[in-house]
């Protein structure tokens, strides 16, 4: 049977063809055995090995056995493990790095799973399975999908008399101006009514967002297409917003946001579902709503997680993933994963009142088409957003916005 693996060179990843034994499974007569990375360590990830078990149970020809590790360690150790022969069958990873991995020969395609009537996949969110496709291939299947959304603190609201969370970019810095608290008259409230980091933001998604929601964009077609008129007027827009209104401090990445929502000194915050957790755990009562819509539409950039199967696969074992990918995509778990992860479904045709019992799943889902993948397909990604993340950064601090547009285009561009 033929293995392929990655082979390490010059830095850089290549395939090459290794003629191995059958695997353990075969050589026994028993089941195939996979092995599984996952990053999934909350409640979720507890949910995530029940479904495994239960996949374990259904049937007596394939064994999954899971490894949880941090996504960092996942990101940093897949292709030096692969190269030795030790890397995992399947493997899950955010969104944004799949693209990294599929280019450098690392996952299976899976369009021939896709195209299967008995894959679950055909009722898919559609933005869930873009996140999985490299030049018009299918290199993963989503675990999540979900847009970024405001989180507010309802006790804040009832004390400044808002009554209602705000749904433009105007009612969004206006109530934004209610809820800012500064009661020495020093210059630095006690209490913001908002909090944008402007760089190292939620997945890397707030600023993308707001960039959709003026019509902007960071990459279309393969190019690169930030520094346009309508990224101008948006970092304009929030620079006098976040500086000369003091809606929001300045300087603050994305945990810093955390803390001050969770601290009780931002009124509206935006991430993802875990924000339900911080504010539990921090006795703080909330609402969920939409990313306020822009002067031309209303959209978030979405976080997402997929599973893919490695290169180093034989057929049989390809195929014994594929299994439980679609065991993990059936009704049943479609909804069970949702409602256990805080996540959306996934498929379009789970019923809401299948997920009604957690009330930030229905939140989430009602907001679920508001969602756009960030960089779908676009392989060095991290350079991409570093360039984002440093053109938001120095254009809060005041540096000239048409010359730091320029830079970014430049960068984005070299990048791709």
């Amino acid at each position: 049977m033929t293995r392929t693996r990655i082979l390490l060179g010059s830095g850089v990843a290549a395939l090459a063809l290794i003629a191995t034994g059958c695997s353990a499974g075969d050589d026994a007569g028993g089941p195939v055995e996979l092995t599984f990375w996952h990053g999934y360590t909350e409640a979720d990830g507890d949910v995530l090995e029940g479904i495994v078990d239960d996949f374990n149970a259904s049937q007596d020809d394939i064994t999954i056995t899971t490894e949880v590790k941090t996504w960092a360690s996942i990101d940093d150790s897949l292709l030096t493990a692969l190269s030795a022969g030790e890397g995992p069958d399947i493997v899950a990873m955010p969104a944004e790095r799949l693209p990294v991995y599929a280019d450098k020969g690392a996952f299976q395609e899976l369009d021939d799973f896709y195209a299967s009537d008995t894959s679950n996949t055909a009722n898919l969110v559609e933005g869930a399975v873009s996140m999985t496709e490299v030049d018009g291939a299918k290199y993963g299947v989503p675990t999540g999908f979900v847009p970024l959304a405001v989180y507010y603190n309802t006790a804040l609201f009832e004390t400044a008399g808002v009554t209602a969370a705000p749904t433009t970019w105007d009612e969004w810095v206006a109530t934004s101006q209610q809820l800012t608290v500064d009661e020495n008259g020093d210059g630095t409230p006690e209490q913001y009514g908002t909090v944008l980091p402007d760089h190292a933001t939620v997945a890397n998604g707030l600023w993308p967002s707001l960039f959709y929601g003026n019509g902007g964009n960071i990459v279309e077609d393969g190019q690169a297409v930030i520094d346009s008129p309508e990224n101008a007027e948006t970092l304009e827009f929030w620079r006098n917003a976040i500086v000369d209104e003091q809606i929001s401090p300045t300087g603050v990445d994305g945990i810093g946001a955390d803390e001050l929502f969770s601290a009780g000194k931002a009124a509206m915050t935006v991430g993802g579902p875990w924000m339900a957790s911080i504010a539990d755990e921090n006795g703080i009562a909330y609402e969920i709503a939409p990313i306020p819509a822009g002067p031309v539409e209303q959209a978030a950039s979405a976080i997402g997680v997929t599973m893919s199967v490695t290169a180093d696969t034989s057929n049989d074992e390809q195929a014994a993933a594929e299994q439980f990918f679609s065991f993990f995509l059936n009704d049943e778990n479609a909804a069970a994963w949702s409602l256990g992860s805080g996540w959306p479904p996934l498929r379009t045709d789970v019923p809401a009142e299948a997920v009604n019992s957690n009330p930030v799943v229905a939140s989430l889902t009602e907001i679920a088409d508001l969602g756009r993948p960030l960089l779908p397909g676009v392989v060095n990604s991290v350079d991409v957003l570093a360039a984002v993340d440093e053109l938001t950064q120095r254009a809060v601090a005041g540096d000239d916005i048409a010359g730091l547009l320029a830079e970014a285009q430049e960068a984005v561009q070299n990048a791709l």
